[in-house]
């Protein structure tokens, strides 16, 4: 999930970086294969062998801390979209014109949050991403 926040700048460069990491799957696959395919005269030495086990522990963690700061960075989104109610705001629209209203209502779904924005002639603006937001009035 792309987790917004107020005024985010999009950021294209995270789709190559997502494709060049090795998954924890993958290096497990590798690791087996070079235990399997190492030749038996000439094992792996210990300390080449101790130093791939760091990697992978290392990994893991990495994996742990990534899926606990994503947790974090969704529930500071939810408080972003949450301390907006009742705030005047301008956003950009999909259609590159700017709107100004009032945050009537917040709306969660696997996305994460959206904004119901009424317009100060009483129209409404559904779907609205944080990432939208350009100012916020008091």
């Amino acid at each position: 999930m792309a987790i917004e926040s107020i005024g985010q700048v999009s950021n294209t460069s995270s789709t190559a970086n997502e494709n060049s990491n090795v998954s924890q799957d993958e290096f497990i696959k590798l690791f087996l294969a070079q235990l399997n395919s190492q030749d038996p005269l000439e094992p792996l030495n210990n300390r080449e062998f101790l130093a791939q086990l760091a990697q992978f522990s290392a990994l893991e963690q990495t994996r742990q801390s990534n899926d606990k700061l994503q947790s974090l960075l969704s529930m500071n989104s939810s408080n972003q979209a949450l301390s907006l109610l009742g705030k005047s705001v301008q956003v950009n629209l999909q259609s590159g014109s700017e709107f100004n209203g009032t945050i009537e209502a917040v709306h969660y779904d696997a996305n994460g949050p959206t904004l119901t924005i009424k317009s100060t002639e009483g129209s409404f603006v559904d779907k609205i991403s944080l990432s939208q937001v350009t100012v916020v009035k008091q």
